[in-house]
């Protein structure tokens, strides 16, 4: 078989976790398959609230929805193959499948950041400008803002991936982590990766970076002007209104800056420890985020509550009329 762009490796195996002794699959598949199911769940109540109640069609909610889409489908992408790799032993998945689910991964983590950004720009102009917010924060302005992000975080990962796949894989095709991720990839491949990882890394920093910076200007810019605001309990309202979002910004961004800072002064963990890490951050917001959303959000739980009441009222109605029923 010729070298070149024909890869001498047909399929890949996804390894996981290196140090993973064999009795423990079970439980990890099971832990794993929790936390799809919970995010599944989470985000489809979510989903379903922001359908079914008028007063959720706002700019603030469809960056909200907007988050969710990108969570379910980013642990979509990323659970079933490692669930079944530590179910059933299948590890395996292919050539083509291996680059496509790469693609997805880093095009879903790209959207998630930007989303985060839109929805910090959001609390920026409702704070900051609370007069002209509507005019700005129109839902046309947020549609073309999140439509933005998601045509924006095509490229980067199309090129990571168009470089990556014609590559000389040669030898070994096991990858020790729970998806398609580049670095493991491209460290199969029977050539120098430096060409090729440089450019992935800084493309990875500048979009992570450039989310975070306009996060952190949004958020300094609100607490400025929520000091400015004389009384005690306007400051606690306003800033509970920023409270989830800070809580879903600080678990997606502070694992991953803890990583790059610590990777890039030479400070290394084991490969174990940071595939945990990398999956606590990847696979926890996506879990959680829907239960801040309504344990934070004072309109959620509103509603929440109002249909809760609507279903004990009609259990009660039911109860009524098989008891009348049988008198």
């Amino acid at each position: 078989m010729s070298v070149g762009n024909i890869s001498f490796v047909r399929d890949f195996i996804i390894f996981g976790f290196h140090g993973l002794q064999p009795h423990y699959y079970g439980l990890v598949s099971a832990l794993l398959f929790f936390v799809y199911v919970c995010t599944l769940l989470g985000n489809a109540i979510v989903f379903t609230l922001f359908v079914m109640t008028k007063s959720f069609q706002k700019p603030v909610y469809y960056c909200i929805i907007n988050l969710v889409v990108c969570d379910v489908l980013l642990s979509t992408t990323i659970l079933p193959k490692i669930i079944s790799r530590y179910w059933f032993q299948d590890g395996t998945i292919s050539f083509l499948g291996c680059f496509v689910q790469m693609f997805f991964v880093y095009y879903l983590t790209n959207v998630c950041s930007y989303a985060l950004a839109v929805m910090a720009i959001d609390r920026y102009a409702a704070i900051c400008y609370p007069l002209q917010y509507h005019s700005i924060m129109t839902n046309r302005n947020v549609l073309i803002l999140i439509l933005g992000s998601w045509v924006l975080s095509l490229v980067g990962p199309l090129m990571i991936v168009i470089r990556a796949y014609p590559l000389p894989y040669c030898a070994e095709n096991t990858i020790i982590h729970c998806y398609c991720d580049h670095v493991s990839i491209t460290t199969l491949a029977c050539t120098d990766r430096a060409l090729y990882g440089v450019p992935a890394l800084i493309y990875a920093l500048v979009v992570l970076m450039g989310s975070f910076a306009i996060i952190v200007f949004s958020y300094f810019s609100i607490f400025v002007a929520v000091m400015r605001i004389s009384s005690t309990g306007g400051r606690m309202k306003t800033f509970s209104t920023c409270s989830p979002q800070l809580i879903i910004i600080a678990l997606y961004f502070l694992p991953r800056c803890f990583i790059y800072l610590f990777g890039n002064i030479g400070i290394n963990f084991s490969t174990d420890l940071r595939l945990v890490i990398d999956m606590m951050y990847t696979l926890l917001p996506p879990m959680i985020n829907p239960l801040i959303y309504c344990l934070r959000t004072e309109e959620v739980k509103t509603v929440l509550r109002r249909q809760f009441q609507k279903k004990q009222n009609g259990i009660r109605k039911k109860l009524d009329r098989k008891v009348s029923m049988q008198i």
